[in-house]
């Protein structure tokens, strides 16, 4: 699921997840970092518990809570892939290789999983060598992903175009 900013993306792949039948699970991957971005979480985490999610927060080894969380009577939602890669920069891991870890996992796990990205990649391109960094490495990753996914969608004003699938 890729879109931009306030797209509809997440409502989107919410609608997904809730099609399914199947117990959900809402992988968070964003970590507070300043008092606007706490209260973001909180409500989050509140609109989610009143409508039986269960949410898990994992800000950097998403693969390894993915394998622990997958079942066959589970849909797992990742929201989101780019705040995920932020993540990873900020920590000095290996963007790349924490990336081809989770794409190698994806194909292996035991339910369905969704995941919500940033297509950052449309707009100019960036002035300093971080912000070029992060582009980069989330347009990889979404073409890893994209390659091996099931379905692929492009959220845009609400409006989801299939891209694959």
């Amino acid at each position: 699921m890729l879109g931009g900013a306030r797209s509809g993306k997440s409502a989107f792949a919410e609608g997904l997840v809730r099609s399914t039948g199947l117990a959900r699970f809402y992988l968070a991957t964003a970590e507070a970092g300043d008092g606007e971005m706490d209260m973001r979480i909180a409500r989050h985490r509140a609109d989610r518990a009143s409508r039986d999610w269960k949410t898990v927060e994992e800000p950097l080894d998403l693969r390894a809570r993915l394998q622990d969380l997958a079942a066959p009577e589970r849909c797992i939602l990742v929201d989101c892939l780019t705040l995920w890669i932020s993540n990873l920069m900020m920590a000095e891991r290996n963007v790349t290789a924490e990336g081809e870890r989770l794409t190698a996992a994806l194909d292996r796990l035991a339910g369905p999983v969704v995941l919500v990205s940033n297509e950052i990649g449309l707009g100019i391109v960036p002035d300093n060598r971080m912000a070029r960094a992060f582009r980069d490495h989330a347009g990889r990753l979404h073409q890893a992903i994209a390659a091996m996914a099931e379905e692929v969608y492009f959220v845009a004003a609400g409006l989801p175009l299939k891209m694959k699938g």
